[in-house]
């Protein structure tokens, strides 16, 4: 067998655009998907894709293609995504259910489409870009937070399912990462006051951690090591990434607790 045959979504910044070029070093063959192939900045050895990731067509008509030119798909890689930052009293349903469409669904989708060439092929890994927050309470990122909390369990169940064909599914769980993810979160419409004062403090709290954190090409490395290292579903994206798992799964409850809350600044 040749190379490869890698499908990354969101390769247009941060993770994803880190991990299509670390991939394409490494000899795989790599397709990115980007929303505007109009605006898509070039990638030595990518070749771009559009897809939304909350349009079937769109992925129907992309993963077809690849499959026409290569006759396969090894990895896909689920990285498609944005924040959103807010109390969840101030979050809408509406502004709720346009990021698991995106974050959730988006991941679902993607997963239906290949997973019929990766069954007839006989081997596949699906790997889900997932966070800390998949496993831990983000004050004034709740939404968010539910969002990874629900891809954590798509693909534990997904993972159960997909084995005995050969396909395996990975969870690439980062704590902050320099990347527009980050810093460019959106803000919900509402804004009450009685959380202004505790959601200004927060946020700084958050903006001084993102501003210390790691590269992108940190967790682009990390799914590296995923694919080509023996199997492991949740893979820490970096250093505190690990500890925080390891606190989560080892601490009582209680100084967890405490601990998240000085994390974040809370009063």
């Amino acid at each position: 067998m040749g190379k490869k045959v890698v499908l990354v979504t969101g390769a247009s910044s941060g993770i994803g655009q880190a991990t299509a070029e670390l991939l394409a070093r490494k000899g795989y063959k790599v397709f990115g998907s980007v929303r505007s192939l109009e605006n898509a900045q070039t990638i030595e050895g990518v070749t771009p894709l559009r897809i939304d990731v909350r349009d079937d067509v769109s992925i129907k008509a992309a993963v077809d293609g690849v499959l026409q030119q290569e006759g396969r798909i090894d990895i896909l890689i689920n990285n498609a995504g944005y924040s959103i930052v807010g109390a969840v009293e101030e979050t809408s349903p509406e502004e709720a259910m346009a990021l698991f469409d995106t974050n959730v669904f988006g991941v679902l989708r993607m997963s239906r489409a290949v997973l019929p060439a990766m069954r007839g092929q006989g081997d596949g890994r699906i790997i889900n870009l997932s966070s800390v927050l998949g496993f831990l309470p983000a004050p004034f990122m709740g939404i968010y937070a539910a969002t990874k909390h629900a891809v954590e369990g798509l693909s534990e169940s997904l993972d159960h399912e997909v084995r005995h064909f050969g396909i395996r599914v990975v969870l690439i769980e980062p704590s902050f990462t320099r990347t527009g993810l980050d810093t460019n979160a959106a803000p919900t419409a509402q804004r009450l006051p009685a959380y202004t004062d505790q959601f200004e403090r927060t946020i700084a709290a958050v903006t001084a951690k993102i501003q210390a954190a790691p590269e992108p090409m940190k967790v682009a490395e990390q799914i590296l090591q995923s694919i080509e290292q023996p199997y492991q579903m949740r893979r820490p994206g970096d250093k505190r990434a690990a500890l925080l798992s390891k606190l989560r799964r080892f601490m009582p409850a209680g100084p967890v607790d405490k601990s998240l809350r000085k994390e974040f600044a809370l009063s």
